[in-house]
């Protein structure tokens, strides 16, 4: 062999190591499609950090391992990772965005299992249109689609002709806010169970609707009605799965403002969000009689008066009975003093007395409860109504209070309370009570008062108002009687 083919076969040699020693080393590495990492199809969209390969079908071709995408119509937008967890929502049917209300949230993840165990799957995603994706897994052979409708409904769909569990996860960490307003999980099926964030559930049922519920907002996963187990631990984890194999999987998300008649127009009982309480079948009256008065008077703190002196009126033949006992009761206080005294050491001699008292004067203490115990469904419903009600959230009243659904800033109105409670509690009689508990009660006006500073102005002016309207009309039958 010659010196000039030494020569040229050394070359050829250096050259190849140089060649395949520089891809090696430093050429960009474009990973298969197959693995966990899966190929995303976008049709004329704008793509930003990526580079673009063109396709037979002209579609922009794009290979990553986990990135974000938006799916949108004019009114709402989710934003979304190739495995479907959700990163945030902004919605015009609310001015707070997913990620104000759960800023802290940690996980909302769907897993499917095969084989390998439960774990998130990366998707191609290939955009129909604004509001309407495809997607699919070549690894798992997993077809699907995304659709957001006009109401915010984000609806998956998806199917495989292998057989998988799935399973969904939540997390997030417990907070709360004045007023008691607790992050919670909702689990639905006929009524509504709440577990604060930071306790521990678990059971079996058949489910409507789960999700994460604070301060007047929800976000919501719908998936097919149909029995889950599921688990909820201290640490702020939960998740839910169906036990049995399948080879579809449909839900959807929803994520808004707790708007009654907006719940109800969704369905899938997500108006059970709105906890109105034991007394719902009075609450949800109440608050059609709000929503009216705000169309008269559009103002909620105007409303909040009106109704709750409507009806303070519409109970007065109640508490007549009541208030005309409470008034006898008041003219007998001397002589039950009396009684007292002078048989102090004899506790069954002053019982006797006090009881032919009572009937000599035609009054039983125990007389004026019932009125009271049959009106208190209705002001519970007005309570719950207004502790609950998104409506009073961006609500102005007048002056200093701009939002109805926050505290008085200046605890102008929980003075107010604890003053009209005091001067109420001067008008009702202490005749059962021993002197003690007399000057126990002398301060729960500011024990409550103290309690409910930092509760929603609306509702502290309800309780304002009420106690007013009643202080004059209990002072009018003790003039009448």
């Amino acid at each position: 062999m010659g010196v000039e083919q030494k020569r040229a076969i050394t070359a050829v040699v250096l050259s190849g190591l140089i060649l395949f020693g520089w891809q090696y080393l430093f050429a960009p590495k474009i990973e298969s499609p197959l693995v966990e990492k899966e190929s995303v199809l976008q049709t004329n969209d704008k793509v930003s950090n990526f580079s673009k390969v063109k396709n037979k079908t002209e579609k922009q071709l794009r290979l990553i391992e986990k990135e974000s995408f938006y799916i949108k119509t004019d009114k709402i937008s989710y934003q979304l990772t190739n495995d479907l967890t959700v990163l945030d929502i902004t919605s015009s049917q609310t001015n707070k965005s997913f990620k104000d209300i759960f800023p802290t949230n940690l996980n909302n993840n769907l897993l499917l299992k095969f084989d390998e165990g439960f774990r998130k799957i990366i998707f191609s995603i290939i955009k129909v249109n604004d509001s309407e994706f495809i997607i699919e897994n070549l690894t798992h052979k997993i077809k699907g689609s995304l659709k957001l409708d006009e109401r915010g409904m984000l609806f998956v769909s998806l199917v495989s002709p292998n057989s998988f569990k799935y399973r969904f996860e939540l997390s997030e960490v417990e907070e709360e806010l004045e007023g008691g307003k607790y992050r919670q999980f909702a689990i639905a099926s006929d009524s509504l169970d709440l577990v604060q964030i930071g306790n521990d559930d678990k059971g079996d049922k058949e489910i409507s609707w789960f999700g994460l519920d604070f301060n007047y907002h929800l976000f919501a996963v719908v998936p097919t009605k149909k029995t889950y187990v599921y688990e909820i631990k201290e640490s702020g984890s939960f998740f839910l799965q169906d036990l049995r194999d399948t080879k579809e999987l449909n839900f959807h998300f929803i994520f808004a403002k707790k708007e009654y008649d907006h719940l109800v127009n969704l369905g899938d009982k997500l108006e059970l969000s709105v906890d109105f309480g034991f007394f719902s079948i009075l609450a949800v009256p109440i608050l059609r009689g709000l929503q009216f008065l705000f169309t008269v008077f559009p103002n909620y703190g105007i409303s909040i008066i009106f109704l709750t002196i409507f009806i303070r009126f519409l109970t007065f033949p109640l508490q007549y009975k009541s208030f005309k006992n409470m008034k006898k009761m008041q003219v007998i206080q001397p002589e039950l003093t009396k009684i007292r005294e002078k048989f102090k050491d004899n506790p069954q001699k002053m019982q006797a007395e006090t009881m032919a008292l009572f009937k000599k004067a035609g009054t039983n203490p125990l007389a004026g409860c019932l009125p009271m115990i049959l009106q208190m469904p209705i002001f519970f419903a007005f309570y719950r109504v207004l502790y609950s009600a998104v409506e009073l959230v961006d609500a102005p009243f007048y002056f200093w209070i701009t939002d109805l659904s926050e505290k008085d800033p200046y605890y102008v109105l929980p003075v107010l309370m604890g003053i009209t409670m005091f001067f109420h509690q001067k008008l009702t009689p202490t005749t059962t009570m021993d002197p003690t508990q007399q000057k126990i009660m002398m301060f729960m006006p500011l024990i409550f008062a103290v309690f409910m500073k930092d509760f929603p102005a609306g509702l502290t002016l309800y309780i304002v108002i009420s106690t007013f309207v009643a202080m004059l009309q209990q002072m009018l039958v003790y003039k009448r009687t």
